[in-house]
């Protein structure tokens, strides 16, 4: 009887020209435009970010505090030549990630989600949804702690990565690194901006008015941001120039890449020595290629919708080690059968049938925060390097820590 990935062959083999070693393909590109909901003469609203707290001379802290509180949009240039981020590399990964808790693609990656109960209240948070992904405190903290720490030091001291993508392989596609532990960096797959060009920048004024405070001023109400009956709502709060968006004379558009040659540094190994490494590249592949492809919804904020401009179709191309191009057509259909072929070849739907409706949950262990919080900060720090957090290895290093200090103490 023919398997289901014999029978998926030709579909498993249509990318390999990508990952072989010898592939002349560095990257493939796809170029997006968009335009407002509302039609090109709309006003947008960009992203807005804290401005760096500058340290001139000669400003008192009120002014030093107000700077550093300023929000402002990330524009460069002026003019026709300037450039405004709408959405940045790390928002558009936020985007993407989430799809694979949805309908269809659910089946393409392990289902994690981590349970935490405080005080009786129960929440579970979805792997995918973590900040920091699968080096995210929220697993660190938990019963998937070890088993992740030793994924990211398998990577570290083998290169073989197949430990990680076996529960959080979206991490691999989208970029994680372990910061407070092993170190280990793995860089993004994929990656994706919005940006629009030659944008003018608006202001706006607005201010609250407030029925309380009338009332229980009897009418003879002040015009104020600051001081108690502000921070209550019971004075006028002007709100004067303040950020009123940006209209965009040039273009707006999204630019993708899909780095080819990082998906072909990537090694794997099972657990029995076999060399894994392709059948995991196709894998990430079809992950990168379903988040590449997939449409995205034009909602990304508040006075920010943006819907495919249809005079310009979207632009894929192909480019080589020596910088030229191809153009290639690439549909979401396509993307998402090679991923679920792939996924099957990978073992993925095998995995899940251990656990109860395909999702394996875990349980957060705010007990171990506790006990690494009581650490010094050097203690904390070297702890996290030495190994995965449970609660005999806490222990274990507080008494080892005790030891010392009583060594140095007889020493002095």
């Amino acid at each position: 009887m023919t398997s289901v990935i014999e029978s998926h062959q030709e579909i498993l083999e249509q990318f390999d020209k990508y990952l072989t070693e010898s592939s002349e393909f560095a990257a493939l590109v796809m170029r997006q435009w968009l335009k407002p909901l509302e039609g090109w003469d709309a006003v947008i609203f960009p992203s807005t970010y804290a401005k760096p707290q500058k340290t001139n001379e000669g400003k008192d802290q009120n002014e030093e505090k107000n700077e550093k509180e300023w929000l402002g949009y990330n524009i460069d240039g002026e003019g026709a030549s300037s450039v405004c981020q709408i959405d940045s590399v790390g928002s558009q990964a936020n985007r993407m990630e989430p799809i694979f808790k949805r309908g269809q693609y659910k089946q393409l990656i392990p289902q994690i989600r981590v349970q935490a109960a405080i005080e009786g209240i129960v929440r579970e948070i979805d792997l995918l949804d973590a900040g920091h992904r699968a080096a995210d405190a929220i697993v660190r903290f938990s019963e998937l702690g070890t088993e992740l720490y030793e994924a990211f030091r398998t990577y570290c001291d083998k290169g073989n990565a197949e430990p990680l993508a076996k529960i959080a392989p979206t991490s691999i596609v989208f970029g994680v690194w372990d910061s407070r532990a092993t170190q280990a960096k793995l860089p993004r797959v994929v990656r994706s901006v919005i940006r629009a060009y030659n944008v003018r920048v608006l202001h706006r004024s607005a201010q609250y008015s407030t029925i309380a405070g009338e009332i229980l001023a009897k009418g003879d109400v002040k015009t104020t941001a600051k001081g108690l009956k502000a921070e209550l709502g019971l004075t006028h709060v002007p709100a004067a120039w303040t950020h009123g968006g940006v209209q965009v004379l040039g273009e707006i558009r999204r630019d993708a890449i899909l780095k080819l040659a990082t998906i072909r540094a990537l090694a794997a190994q099972n657990e029995n020595g076999e060399d894994t490494s392709f059948r995991l590249r196709r894998y990430i592949l079809g992950l990168a290629l379903v988040s590449f492809t997939a449409p995205q919804e034009g909602f990304l904020r508040e006075g920010c919708e943006l819907v495919t401009d249809p005079k310009q179709p979207i632009e894929w191309k192909s480019v080589k080690h020596d910088g030229t191009e191809e153009d290639f057509t690439m549909t979401h259909d396509k993307a998402l059968s090679f991923a679920t072929a792939s996924a099957e070849e990978f073992g993925v739907h095998e995995a899940a049938e251990k656990f109860e409706d395909g999702v394996r949950t875990v349980a957060f262990c705010p007990d171990l925060v506790e006990d690494i919080m009581t650490l010094k900060e050097d203690e904390r720090k070297e702890l996290l390097k030495q190994g995965p957090i449970t609660k005999e290895i806490i222990e274990k290093f507080k008494k080892s820590s005790a030891s010392k200090g009583k060594t140095k103490e007889q020493l002095n």
